[in-house]
């Protein structure tokens, strides 16, 4: 398959999953999941999906399992919403890279920090 239309095919999945997941899911465990980056295989058969996951431990996991159950349907959905001769089994895996926001209010505290210790 050609390298443009997989990443086409890997775009369109991730903003279907985006809409599908973020705002039709009702599943609650599925309140802090988004969907962060999807790479389809060369053959279209896979695709695996990263999510951003908030919360503790537990309710990541709880998320994974949920995403996990949820897969032939939101396959299934996939289906019906694009037009591909095959619909890739979909694999979720948490994103690694850690939450931008959270990064962004580690550093702004640190740099409270060190401003106020500076100050006196």
């Amino acid at each position: 398959m050609d390298v443009r239309r997989i990443l086409r095919v890997s775009e369109a999945v991730k903003e279907e999953l985006y809409e599908i997941i973020g705002f039709e899911l009702e599943d609650p465990r599925l309140l802090e999941v988004e969907v962060t980056d999807v790479q389809v295989s060369p053959d279209s058969r896979h695709a695996a999906i990263k999510v951003a996951l908030r919360g503790d431990q537990r309710r990541r996991n709880h998320a994974l399992a949920a995403l996990e159950h949820a897969a032939g349907y939101l396959r299934q959905e996939l289906a019906s919403r694009l037009q591909l001769r095959h619909v890739p089994e979909l694999h979720f895996e948490q994103d690694k890279n850690p939450d931008v926001e959270s990064r962004v209010d580690f550093l702004l505290r640190r740099a409270r920090k060190s401003r106020g210790r500076d100050e006196n």
